[in-house]
């Protein structure tokens, strides 16, 4: 009796675990396929929403940054505006016999342009001009470097002339870069090597005339990303003008003049469009830059509509982040040659 009664409870044990190890019913697993989808589901899109915000973020910061060097680039221009180095007078300086530029960027009727630094026309100084809301035609018409179908129309183009803070040491003259060499009484503007030299001691500093603008494309012809370039006097025989393009994503440069009148150092007058004879009085540059990111982000609609300075209100109703970034610049050079000439 014992052992009937200990083997009757041995299969009790045996079906109460057979029972208890069965398998999951379909519609067990069927549930459970789907509980595991949706938390897969989920992780899955916080994972896309959490890369597709990453990529979005290193768009801004990127265009942040780009933004950020185009002013720093544009700005140290406009603030050196008319720096000539020790010669202070534009007018003073000479230029070397032979001195001719290859691929110039100037108004017709004013040969080698870029090299001089007052007007052909009126002999005002020209170390600082500048074309409003040019279309491609007016920009070629002041700037014949400038292509007109390479011009994003309605956007602004300022020129300026200087030479490098830094003196040049003579043995690290670069052959065919183009410089202004001066003993403090003699000014010559050269290249390198010079033809004839002037008496010891001297002084030379590296000219760097750049003009401003925005390119409707950043590589290539149709690539869709604007961008601020400038046209540069590059070494050569003869030098020539040539494009360096410093930001990408830049859209619009707006110019705003801040003139001096009266003579005290500070601008009492704000123009966008001065004549020549009215930058003369120039003392103070608004600078604006509308930026945009490379890649557009599905996720965004810019709603926003644009009104930069006397630029055409602009809605562009697109995918892409943009700022407007604005700096004013203290145009030293200018005031202090207003000084100098008693304007």
């Amino acid at each position: 009796n014992g052992s009937e009664h200990l083997h009757q409870r041995d299969l009790t044990n045996m079906k109460y675990t057979i029972h208890k190890q069965r398998g999951l019913t379909l519609v067990e697993l069927m549930i459970a396929m789907v509980l595991g989808l949706l938390v897969a589901g989920g992780i899955a899109q916080v994972f896309a929403q959490g890369r597709q915000s990453y990529r979005v973020d290193q768009q801004i910061a990127r265009m942040q940054d780009e933004a950020r060097f185009a002013l720093n680039e544009i700005s140290r221009d406009l603030r050196m505006a008319s720096y000539i180095g020790e010669t202070l007078l534009p007018g003073n300086v000479n230029q070397a016999a032979g001195l001719a530029i290859g691929a110039d960027c100037g108004p017709g009727g004013q040969p080698n342009w870029v090299l001089g630094l007052s007007d052909g026309v009126t002999s005002e100084i020209n170390t600082m001009t500048a074309v409003d809301n040019a279309t491609g035609a007016t920009a070629n018409a002041s700037y014949s470097c400038i292509e007109p179908g390479e011009l994003r129309p309605n956007t602004d183009v300022v020129a300026v002339k200087r030479v490098m803070g830094d003196e040049t040491p003579l043995a690290d003259l670069r052959p065919g870069a183009t410089y202004i060499r001066t003993n403090g009484t003699l000014s010559v503007m050269h290249t390198t090597p010079m033809a004839a030299g002037i008496p010891l001691p001297f002084f030379d500093r590296e000219y760097v005339p750049r003009i401003y603008y925005i390119r409707n494309f950043s590589d290539t012809p149709g690539d869709g990303i604007p961008a601020l370039c400038r046209k540069a006097l590059q070494a050569g025989a003869p030098p020539n003008m040539g494009t360096e393009c410093i930001a990408r994503g830049i859209e619009d440069l707006q110019l705003t003049f801040g003139l001096d009148t009266d003579g005290d150092g500070t601008p009492n007058r704000y123009l966008v469009d001065p004549t020549l004879a009215e930058l003369q009085e120039v003392v103070t540059v608004r600078v604006f830059l509308l930026a945009r990111t490379q890649q557009p982000d599905r996720r965004h609609t810019d709603a926003r509509s644009y009104q930069v300075s006397n630029a055409p209100n602009y809605a562009p109703a697109d995918n892409f982040h943009r700022r407007l970034y604005s700096i004013t610049v203290g145009v030293y050079n200018r005031r202090n040659l207003q000084r100098l000439l008693g304007i």
